[in-house]
């Protein structure tokens, strides 16, 4: 979240510490004071997506062949200067931060309602003020940049720490990014995404040290100054009387200044005046509000201490390791992580599942070879943010809905059950409409129907040979419902047998899908195939469809509970082949959908392709196979009187009867 205001503080009133750099200069400068080494910049990828997602379409899903195109030349520019870049992403929400978290989810869902108000009423995509990123971009960033041979690591706790750690430890040329938290950490230089021109190479660099002149501070006071203008650890609830306290006695007052301006200036000229001691913080705690809790100012102090750094403010004999609370007297513990993991098995009486499964899926998680699967190991909790989906469709459930039968199957491949027989509960922070994220919601694995039961982790993981591969695919599939479909969907391509795989479940979960959905799904696929990224760039729509948005956001959603599947069950599919430069594309989709509902020939949706319809058929078919074989599952008298379903409409499957009719 970074210090609120403190970015433009500085650009405002501080200009010394914001200056323009020439990065191919600073990286020449770097050559040559450390010749053994190639200049490094470590990016904060989390604050970069926005500007990296420049294709102008952004509603309809994602326009992913040009996403990974920029993506590609972006990288490019930095080789040609002979930088090398570390790609860093957030891998957890950690607990402090949780909070807030959730104000930006349910904030998120107020600008999304705004987006969907105005495509209903304008049939177009809002103007880039209205701007929100594809829904999963973060996640599919991360096996971009990986598939693009750039190093990237998933962190383990939030991204910011790491990263100025890397940044320091590395000694980089840089930090890149978009977080005033950058600032205060004493750590190698930070630079502006925001502000870097990439055809010249040059953005804006902030100097910590001109902003502590401007401040009449030292370096050493930049923690506490970050604290008490509330952060991630002290909330600014907690702060307001202090700030008026502080803006009482501030001789620096101004009112051509706004309040916030007036209040960093304020309250570094009361920090200037504090002893720099561990007495002098346990008096600021005695000062604050900070109810029962009063190691918060410690803490947020304490959270800024990079490995080896010391502070005044903290006792010299504790050093930083991103302990646990402070409150239940906890050791500091070098491996947090697996301190977790272990806890966790221990309080489940599980045993089963060996320490190098635990490890393996610890260096996945970090290299970002797996995706969730560390986080549900470690501390049986799992979230996602928003997705454009419209709350008003109620027809189309939310994506964190249609998705929790598959993950419930996935927590049972993964997880064991303990004494009686009982799965342990998995913790989801999922956003959809209804959902207030008071708490989160305690999800019961389910184990998936396949014969002989749910093969051991150890098994899916480690062991090899032709057996192994096929209990791999088939329990994948099983989590989708999909068991008795595993030869046809071999035949296929694999990009292709994941999307079908995928297109398969949502005709089964959604009641609501209709023939022409699944068509403009199918067309969409077989048609991508032959489009670059520069060919899909020019394609023009002269209207946006609503419900059509909401199925691109699902769809791109389900891909990523394909990715968790696959990393759950040894990963039957490389993961390139479940990406979505693979198989969708938005604005195609959406040219598919409204092709596919105003009734055009299937020449047309194919785009003359005569070679294209076979294929197209054995698709459809397919999936509707699969539908049939779910609806007698959930209705069990009809397999005695199958061809009822030619006449009496399913409870709830209208529009699936329809599509059997044809």
């Amino acid at each position: 979240m970074g210090i609120k205001g403190l970015q433009g503080f500085v650009a405002r009133v501080c200009p010394d510490a914001c200056r323009m750099v020439d990065l191919r200069e600073m990286a020449e400068k770097h050559r040559i004071d450390h010749p053994d080494v190639l200049p490094v910049i470590v990016v904060d990828a989390m604050s970069c997506v926005r500007y990296w997602y420049t294709p102008e379409s952004w509603v309809c899903g994602g326009q992913w062949r040009e996403y990974l195109a920029n993506l590609e030349d972006f990288i490019k520019v930095f080789m040609a200067a002979g930088i090398k870049l570390v790609f860093y992403f957030d891998g957890v929400v950690e607990e402090k931060k949780r909070d807030e978290w959730i104000k930006r989810r349910l904030q998120n869902n107020k600008e999304i309602a705004r987006i969907f108000h105005f495509i209903k009423t304008q049939r177009k995509q809002p103007g880039r003020g209205m701007f929100v990123v594809p829904s999963a971009l973060p996640t599919f960033t991360r096996f971009a940049l990986k598939s693009l041979g750039q190093k990237t690591v998933c962190t383990l706790q939030e991204a910011d720490f790491e990263v100025a750690v890397y940044g320091l430890q590395h000694n980089c040329m840089g930090i890149l990014g978009q977080d005033s938290d950058y600032l205060i950490y004493n750590t190698c230089p930070y630079f502006s995404i925001e502000k870097l021109h990439l055809d010249r190479l040059v953005t804006v660099m902030y100097s910590r040290e001109h902003l502590c002149h401007a401040l009449g501070l030292s370096l050493t006071h930049l923690p506490l100054f970050a604290c008490l203008l509330g952060n991630d650890v002290v909330p600014e609830s907690l702060l307001e009387g202090f700030w008026r306290k502080c803006l009482a006695t501030s001789p620096h007052k101004n009112n051509s200044y706004n309040r916030r301006t007036n209040i960093l200036l304020a309250v570094a000229n009361y920090i200037s005046k504090v002893p720099c001691s561990y007495s002098s913080l346990k008096d600021l705690e005695e000062i604050l509000p900070l109810g029962s809790d009063k190691t918060l100012l410690y803490r947020g102090v304490e959270s800024y201490l990079l490995p080896g750094q010391q502070s005044p403010w903290i006792p010299p004999n504790i050093t930083n390791c991103q302990m646990f609370s402070l409150q239940q007297q906890t050791a500091v513990c070098q491996d947090k992580e697996v301190f977790q993991v272990l806890c966790f098995f221990k309080s489940l009486g599980q045993g089963n599942h060996s320490q190098s499964c635990r490890h393996l899926a610890k260096e996945q998680h970090i290299r970002s070879e797996n995706y969730t699967i560390f986080n549900i190991l470690s501390n049986g909790e799992i979230d996602c943010s928003n997705s454009l989906e419209d709350e008003c469709d109620r027809e189309i459930p939310g994506q964190a809905l249609i998705y929790r039968p598959a993950r419930q199957h996935i927590y049972s491949v993964l997880l064991e059950p303990g004494k009686g027989g009982a799965y342990p509960l998995v913790k989801e922070w999922f956003v959809y409409f209804g959902n207030p994220l008071q708490q989160p919601e305690l999800i019961q694995p389910v184990q998936p129907s396949i014969p002989g039961g749910t093969p051991n982790l150890k098994t899916l993981w480690f062991a090899k040979g032709p057996d192994v591969e096929k209990q791999r695919y088939s329990t994948f599939l099983a989590c989708f419902h999909l068991q008795d479909t595993m030869e046809e969907l071999q035949a296929l391509e694999a990009p292709v047998a994941a999307f079908c795989c995928l297109l398969a479940y949502l005709m089964m979960q959604v009641s609501s899908l209709s023939l022409e959905d699944l068509n403009a799904f199918v067309a969409l696929i077989l048609c991508l195939k032959a489009k670059s990224a520069a060919q899909l760039a020019g394609l023009q729509l002269a209207q946006v469809d609503s419900r059509a948005v909401h199925l691109g956001a699902v769809f791109v959603r389900g891909l990523t509970t394909l990715l968790m599947a696959n990393s759950a069950c040894g990963f039957p599919f490389r993961m390139d082949d479940l990406m979505p430069w693979e198989v969708f594309d938005g604005k195609l989709f959406q040219e598919k959908y409204q092709q596919s509902h105003r009734g055009c020939s299937l020449e047309e949706l194919l785009e003359s392709n005569v070679s294209s319809s076979v294929f197209f058929e054995k698709c459809t078919c397919l999936c509707l196979f699969v539908v049939l074989i779910f609806m007698f599952t959930l209705v069990p008298f009809l397999c005695i009187f199958p061809p009822l379903l030619l006449f009496h409409p399913l409870p709830k499957k209208p529009k699936k009867v329809e599509i059997l009719r044809l």
